[in-house]
């Protein structure tokens, strides 16, 4: 797998929060897996090899990003996840992870997905390492409910194999490696609460559409046209208020449609998406305030910044494509 290959590049310290542990006593690792995951039964099952117990969490609005070992043969038993869901990318070693009736050897191309309230047992065998999200179940429920258009009859089931070397798992991982790498650039890489809100939109998104659950067939369904004034009203939400937070999940709520509508209306009449035209709103934002300022009283990467462009390369590329200059040549003229 390929984030394997990076693993140097995602030090511990990169995703350090309040919510870490280091131990080598089996009880307190159980009692720190109590307080981060749900109540559950550690215990150590192989030879006489202390367990070297660590977990790393980021909290990003409702999506957690860590990276966890036990360093030693440990088994995990719990009776289900109540409040999230939890998805394991596997960086070296195995598991067996026995998520209801179904098992799944978590190791090299196959990851899994642990859903809530279903028993789950972890073997965890030594010198194993992997990658945890962490998802809230009320935001990646509320973002499913957004995408289908109408309330869940029932309660959100992921297909427990996750495969890692498929095209969607391909996209699955290439998104967190940038995510983790962004991590490791320093604590406060997605501090914007505007960065932040994005970030969990493209995690909850990526994982609803590449990894099979109950409602995929119905997400991958057509959806009805949309009139010309339904998108006119989400341009001017977004024109009120792109100097906030905004997913296509409050798009959806503000509008009461689903979250195809808003981006099949986009397509048929603007021939762009909401997020792009967000973009450029922004991207429109910042030129106006480049040419507000004076090079004493801010500089290019704090209004960059602000509007949610978090990678000055990208933003000073797509602002000299936009405007004919660099960010920096507009706010010194």
């Amino acid at each position: 797998m390929e984030l394997a290959r990076h693993d140097a590049a995602i030090p511990y310290a990169a995703i350090a929060s309040a919510s870490t542990f280091h131990t080598q006593d089996v009880e307190e690792a159980r009692q720190w897996g109590v307080r981060t995951f749900c109540e559950s039964r550690l215990t150590k099952i192989g030879g006489q090899r202390p367990i070297d117990a660590q977990l790393h969490l980021r909290q990003v609005r409702g999506v957690g990003f860590g990276r966890m070992t036990y360093g030693g043969e440990v088994r995990v038993e719990a009776s289900g996840f109540e409040s999230f869901y939890l998805a394991q990318v596997p960086l070296s070693g195995r598991e067996v992870v026995r998520v209801g009736n179904e098992t799944v050897l978590s190791a090299g191309k196959c990851g899994s997905v642990i859903n809530t309230n279903t028993p789950v047992q972890i073997q965890h065998e030594m010198d194993t390492e992997k990658l945890v999200v962490r998802i809230d179940r009320e935001a990646l429920e509320r973002n499913c409910i957004q995408h289908l258009g109408h309330g869940m009859r029932r309660p959100l089931e992921f297909q427990p194999s996750m495969s890692l070397d498929s095209a969607d798992g391909m996209r699955w991982t290439s998104l967190l490696r940038w995510i983790y790498e962004s991590l490791a650039i320093g604590e406060t890489s997605f501090d914007s609460p505007i960065i932040a809100a994005q970030v969990e939109q493209m995690v909850i998104t990526m994982l609803l559409t590449c990894q099979p659950h109950n409602c995929s067939e119905e997400l991958a369904g057509e959806e009805r046209s949309i009139a010309p004034a339904f998108v006119k009203r989400i341009e001017r939400y977004i024109d009120e208020h792109a100097d906030e937070p905004i997913t296509i999940v409050d798009l959806a709520e503000h509008a009461g449609v689903s979250s195809r509508s808003i981006f099949n209306g986009f397509r048929r009449f603007r021939n762009t998406s909401p997020m792009l035209y967000l973009k450029e709103v922004r991207m429109r934002r910042v030129n106006e305030e480049l040419k507000r300022l004076s090079l004493n009283e801010s500089t290019v990467t704090a209004v960059a910044y602000k509007w949610g462009f978090s990678h000055l390369g990208h933003f000073t590329t797509d602002y000299k494509r936009r405007f004919g200059e660099s960010p920096s040549q507009t706010l010194a003229r």
